[in-house]
Parts: C-alpha cells; structure tokens; sequence
C-alpha cells in the first residue's frame, strides 16, 4: 500500500522525540532531517520536501508546547497540518455547469488508466443519483471503443460512439445527444500516446477549443513517482489542467506523487484509483490522507465505505437476531458477503486508528474468507440454521462439497461457537447497546478477527 514505507521512517524520526522532556532547537532540526530524507526517498519533489521541512522547522521552533501534548505530539501534529496544506487543504470538487451537462474531459498518457478511470467517475456520478454519458474520443487505439462499451455497460452507463470519426464532431454530437436526452454529464474519453507530443497536445486544444469543458482532468499514474508529476506539470502547461486523478494509489508506490502533485501543477488531486474493481475510486481528500501516513488511520473513509457496503435493513435483522439469540450460519454468511463489498481486509484495518501500522507486515490470506464462505454454502439449510445438528458424517460430506477438510469444517464451528457464547454473555443493563454495537461492528468488518 502506498505510503508504507515513508509512515515508517517518519514514524521512526519522532520516536526520538518522543523521550525528550523538552524541545531544542537542535531536536527539532535533527527530526526534520530526517522527514526530508524520508520524503527524498518516497520520491518527493526535492524542491518540495526542502519547502516544507523548512516550514515545519520554523514553526515547531517557535510554537509553544501546549500543556496537553508532548513535544513529540507537537511535531506530529505541526507536520499533519502541514501535510494537509501541501495536498491542497481541503477536498477539491469537480466544477460544474450552470445549465447541464457538465462537460468533463479526461486526458492522459497510455496505459494510465485513463479508460477505466473515466467508466469509474461514471459509475460514482450515477450512484450519486446523476445521468451521465460516457463519449469514445480515442479513436486511435485498437479495442479502445470497445473497452470504453463493455465497462460502461458493467458500470450501467452509456456509452455515444461514432466509430473513427474526427474526435471533435463525436464530442460535440455527444454534448447535444446529452441535452437531447437530459444527460447531466458528458465525460470525454480522449485518446492517449505512449508520450506527450504535439499531435496529442493539438488534438486536445481543438477539443477543448469547440466543446468548451467545464472540468479537465489528467489520469496519471501514482507508480511512476515523480514522472507523473512531470507529465502533469507538461499537460497543464499545453492545455490548463483543473484537476488530477492519481491512479494505482493502492500498489506499492512510495505516494511521492500525491504529495508533490499540488505544490508543483498548482492543481489539486480530484480523485484516487484504489484497486482494479469499478466502485474502487475515492475523493482525495488532504486530511485524511495526511492521517493515513502519520499513521493515525481513517476513520471517516471507513464510516463511507461501510455506509456504501451495508444493508442497512440487513444489519437491522442482525442486530435483532443476536438480541433474540438466534444468530446463525446464515447471518454469518451474510457479514462476509457485506465484507467483501468493503474491498481488501487489510485496507480496511489499515483505517483504523493504532491497527494500520501493526498490520504492514502481516500477511493476511483474503482467500480465508472464501473458504469459510464455500464451507457454508456446503451446507443445507437446516444445517445453517441449526449447526448443532453437524455430526461427524454431516462434517465429511460438507468437507467433500467445498473441497477442504473436515479439520477446517471443524474450526469454522468452533469459531462460530465461540461468537455465540460471546453474544449470550453480554447480558446485564447494557444488553441492547453492546448488541448493537456488535451489530454494527460485524457489518463494519468485526469478521477481522477469525482466523483460518
């Protein structure tokens, strides 16, 4: 996961912080050193890392320590503040128009992502209950219509295509079949090269020259660090950016591109690409990214993506079943299906305050969910409705149909009684509220905690 490596050794800087009963200025200096060379070595603009480690110097140097923090949280907390000023402050939104449709042109190099990113911004708008529109303007690469159709259709939004037609006619055709058809928002799949050029940057200009759009958003892609800074830096110069989509934020890229982005384009990340599925896009927002790599968590990005996830009838039910104590296989089966809608467990501790920094190197197998999943689909419904009727013969047949053994039959069962006898001990004045607070932790991700 992106920033990893740069938590570390700024995590690492403070920690000799932390003993101090006070700050010198020599303390502070040293620590700073080192953030510099921790943000050199996540591939942070020079220019940049220097700014802001001389920012953070002078006003840890002449900051008062508050009574309530210790020098060390001080630092912290001057280099969140100024972690969340460097990307930008606060969430940037996508410009719209005053009579719709908002026009959005999505630019970028090959093999960006540029494509899928346009379906997925798709995806988000209509989910927010708007009509958009996806346009094929790249009409150069072989299949990139195609691939533009098949992810729209998989996002449920259409596609305007008029095969290999002058990418300013399909453009402007597109626009009048949106307020045709009362479609809010165009969004312009524009064609990419292997590198920035002047017949890309011309193309491009006649685009924006005729259509006019409101929002113009560059897809760059956060694995090649710096690069993408550059060729951000290129492209707002030729065309006049307003926004960023930094892609792959999920790989194992050091983030220097998130945090140099804003301060060398002047132009604010928009938007992040966090895994290959077409709900795996989220807002950029500062604050919370800044949390993220001090390794303070996430909590509002978790509350968001749980609220997407859950069945909020679902979890309802749940809460009422273990209040009458008939929780069973099927309610299990359930909250691993609502689980996996949250995306990779790991991302998901990861958001959790004190959890991420504990987890980096723990190999958690994603695959645990799946058996467990396939031993309960093994099973009847009577038996996931009554588990205490599984005999030994119940178990082989139920290891046989999922294709594992009866030893992980056996600990799925021992878990699952373990869960019971918790949920019937957490009796007393408190029932209902501990109840529901386990409700909502199961639907939240609480399954963490099986192992298999």
């Amino acid at each position: 996961m992106a920033f990893e490596g740069l938590s570390d050794k700024l995590e690492a800087a403070f920690k000799k912080l932390r003993s101090k009963g006070s700050l010198t200025e020599a303390d502070v200096r040293n620590a700073m050193r080192e953030v510099r060379l921790a943000l050199l070595e996540a591939d942070v603009n020079y220019k940049v890392a220097k700014e802001f480690t001389a920012k953070v110097t002078e006003r840890a140097i002449g900051a008062q320590v508050m009574e309530s923090l210790t020098p060390a949280q001080m630092v912290i907390k001057i280099v969140n503040e100024e972690l969340i000023e460097l990307m930008g402050g606060t969430r940037s939104r996508l410009n719209t128009a005053p009579h719709p449709p908002t026009v959005v042109l999505m630019c970028g190099l090959q093999g960006s992502g540029k494509t899928t990113h346009s379906a997925k911004i798709a995806l988000m708008l209509k989910n927010q209950g708007h009509r958009p529109l996806l346009v094929a303007c790249d009409i150069y690469r072989p299949a990139a219509i195609k691939q533009l159709q098949v992810i729209g259709e998989k996002a449920g939004v259409p596609v305007f295509e008029m095969g290999t037609e002058n990418p300013v006619i399909i453009a402007e055709q597109a626009i009048k079949l949106a307020k045709d058809k009362a479609y809010d928002y165009v969004l312009l799949d524009t064609a990419g090269r292997l590198h920035i050029d002047e017949e890309l940057m011309n193309e491009l200009k006649s685009i924006k020259a005729e259509v006019h759009p409101h929002e113009i958003l560059l897809v760059v892609d956060a694995m090649t660090g710096q690069d993408a800074v550059n060729v951000a830096a290129s492209f707002n110069e030729a065309l006049g950016i307003d926004g960023l989509v930094l892609t792959k934020l999920d790989g194992d890229t050091r983030g220097g591109a998130a945090l140099s982005a804003r301060a060398v384009t002047g132009k604010p990340i928009k938007f992040v690409g966090i895994g290959e599925k077409l709900g795996d896009l989220d807002f950029f927002y500062p604050d919370r990214m800044a949390s993220r790599i001090l390794g303070m968590g996430d909590v509002l990005s978790l509350i968001e993506k749980a609220q997407v996830a859950l069945d909020e009838e679902k979890t309802q039910k749940l809460e009422k079943r273990l209040l009458e104590n008939k929780f069973d296989m099927n309610d299990l089966l359930d909250q691993f299906a609502q689980l996996h809608k949250m995306g990779s467990v790991k991302d998901v501790l990861g958001m959790v305050p004190g959890v991420g920094k504990k987890i980096q190197n723990v190999d958690i197998d994603e695959r645990q969910f799946d058996r467990m999943q396939a031993i309960i689909l093994s099973m009847t419904k009577k038996e996931r409705s009554h588990p205490d009727i599984i005999n030994p013969s119940r178990k082989r047949r139920i290891a046989q149909g999922c294709g594992l053994k009866v030893e992980d039959v056996n600990r799925l069962l021992n878990q699952f009684r373990q869960m019971q006898k918790m949920f019937k001990q957490m009796g007393g004045k408190n029932y209902k509220k501990s109840v529901h607070r386990m409700g909502r932790m199961m639907g939240g991700g609480g399954m963490n905690g099986f192992r298999m």
